[in-house]
C-alpha cells in the first residue's frame, strides 16, 4: 500500500522558516551573556538574565498563543509575531540600556513563542497522521540542525567582526524566516461556537493540554538533564583540556541524529514509540556516562554522537506523543504544553546544577544526569509504555492504544 506524501512544499517551507527562526535564538544565545558584560559592564547575575530572560519571555507566551491560536487565527499570529521578532531583533544593534535591552530580550523571546507554536501547529497539520512520528521527527531536525550551526556561526562572527555583525545575521535569520512563512499555506481551522465558548475565561486547561500531561512531565526531566551537556560542555572541556574536540560536539550531535532520523521515524509508525523511546534514552543515558568519564577528544565526540540520536530522538517522540493524544481542536495546546515543558527544563537545569555543580564537579554531575535518565526510563514505562504495550498485545491499534 502507498504511503501518503510527506514531503509536500508546505512541509518543507515550515521546517526551512522554523530553521532560520531557531537559527537566530541559538546564535544569540551563546554570545549573549558575554555582549552584557563587554557592552554595559553587567555583573554576571545580569548577564545570565539577560540571555535567559528570552527563554521566560517564551514560557509566558507559548501557552498564550496555544490557547488563542485559532480564535485569533493561524495566519494573524504568524505574521504579526514574525514580524515584532524581527523588530527586536534590529533594536539589538541600537539600544544602549540595560534595562531597555532586558526588556528587548523579553519581548523577543515571546515573539519566538508565540511564531514557534504556529509553526509546530501548522506542520502537524500538513502532515499525514499515519506518518506523524516521521515527520516531526524531520521537523525537529531545524531545531538540531540551528543548536549545532547557530552557535559555531556565532562565534566565528564575533571573533572576526564583532557583536554587531552577529546580530545584522540574527536580522538576516529573521528576514529569511518571514519571507519562506509567507511562502508557507497557513489555514485557519474553523473553531465551533461550543469550542469557543469552552476557551473563554482563565481557566487552568485553557492554557494547557492535560491529555499529555505525564509526557510533558517526562519532557521537563529530560530537558533539566540535558541543560547539563548545553550550558557546561564548553567549561567542562577546557577543564579537562579537550576544547578542540568540543567545539566539533555538537556538530557530531547534529550529524548523527540527521543520519538516525530516516529508521527512528519511519520505526515509530511502524512499531510504535516504545520501540524507539526506550532505546533512544538508554542511548542518552549511555552517552552522559560516556560523557563523565571523557579523556580524549574521540570519547568526546562519540558521547555527542550517543546523546544526539538519544535525546534528540527522544524529545521528537514525546512531541509525537503528546499531539497524537490531543483532540484536533487542540493540537495547538499541546505543541505549546509540549515547548512550555521543554523551555521549563532547559530553563531551570542551569541554574539548579550551576549550585550542585562545585560539590559535584563535572563528571560528577554528568552521571548524576545519567542516573536521572534512568528514572525517566522507568518513569516512562508506568507512565505510558506499559499501557502501549498491553493495548498493542491485546491487538489495538496504536491510535488506539494512546488515547
Amino acid at each position: 500500500m502507498t504511503q501518503p506524501k510527506l514531503w509536500t512544499k508546505d512541509f518543507i517551507m515550515v521546517c526551512l522558516t522554523n530553521l532560520f527562526l531557531s537559527m537566530n535564538f541559538y546564535l544569540l544565545m551563546v554570545i549573549f551573556s558575554e555582549y552584557a558584560v563587554k557592552k554595559f559592564d553587567a555583573p554576571q547575575s545580569l548577564a545570565g538574565l539577560a540571555s535567559s530572560i528570552f527563554i521566560l519571555g517564551t514560557l509566558c507566551s507559548r501557552p498564550l498563543a496555544g490557547k488563542y491560536l485559532d480564535v485569533i487565527g493561524r495566519k494573524k499570529l504568524l505574521y504579526s509575531s514574525i514580524i515584532v521578532f524581527i523588530v527586536t531583533t534590529i533594536l539589538y544593534l541600537v539600544i544602549n540600556n540595560l534595562a531597555l535591552l532586558l526588556i528587548d530580550r523579553f519581548i523577543h523571546g515571546a515573539a519566538l513563542g508565540i511564531a514557534a507554536t504556529v509553526i509546530a501547529t501548522v506542520m502537524t497539520s500538513s502532515i499525514p497522521r499515519e506518518r506523524s512520528g516521521e515527520g516531526i521527527g524531520y521537523f525537529s531536525m531545524s531545531v538540531t540542525i540551528a543548536t549545532a550551526v547557530g552557535p559555531f556561526i556565532a562565534l566565528l562572527i564575533v571573533q572576526q567582526a564583532g557583536y554587531n555583525m552577529a546580530f545584522l545575521m540574527c536580522v538576516i535569520f529573521a528576514v529569511i524566516g518571514m519571507v519562506l512563512a509567507l511562502a508557507l499555506r497557513v489555514e485557519n481551522v474553523k473553531i465551533s461556537k461550543e469550542q469557543a465558548e469552552s476557551l473563554k475565561g482563565f481557566k487552568l486547561n485553557d492554557f494547557f493540554e492535560f491529555s499529555g500531561l505525564s509526557m510533558a512531565v517526562l519532557m521537563v526531566i529530560l530537558g533539566f538533564a540535558y541543560s547539563s551537556v548545553m550550558t557546561f560542555i564548553s567549561s567542562y572541556a577546557n577543564e579537562v583540556n579537550l576544547t578542540q574536540a568540543a567545539s566539533f560536539f555538537f556538530l557530531v550531535y547534529a550529524v548523527c541524529l540527521l543520519a538516525s532520523r530516516p529508521i527512528t521515524g519511519k520505526r515509530f509508525d511502524l512499531k510504535g514509540e516504545n520501540s524507539v523511546v526506550y532505546p533512544c534514552m538508554i542511548l542518552f543515558l549511555a552517552g552522559l556516562v560516556i560523557l563523565s568519564q571523557a579523556s580524549h577528544g574521540f570519547i568526546l565526540l562519540i558521547a555527542g554522537a550517543l546523546i544526539g540520536i538519544g535525546y534528540g530522538t527522544t524529545m521528537s517522540c514525546v512531541q509525537t506523543i503528546m499531539v497524537k493524544k490531543a483532540p484536533p481542536h487542540r493540537v495547538g495546546l499541546a505543541n505549546s504544553t509540549f515547548f512550555v515543558s521543554f523551555d521549563l527544563g532547559m530553563g531551570i537545569g542551569p541554574f539548579v546544577l550551576g549550585s550542585i555543580l562545585p560539590s559535584l564537579g563535572f563528571r560528577g554531575m554528568y552521571v548524576s544526569m545519567a542516573v536521572v535518565v534512568l528514572l525517566c526510563i522507568v518513569y516512562y514505562f508506568f507512565a505510558h509504555g506499559k499501557k502501549v504495550t498491553f493495548m498493542q498485545k491485546s491487538g489495538q491499534t496504536e491510535q488506539q492504544a494512546i488515547k
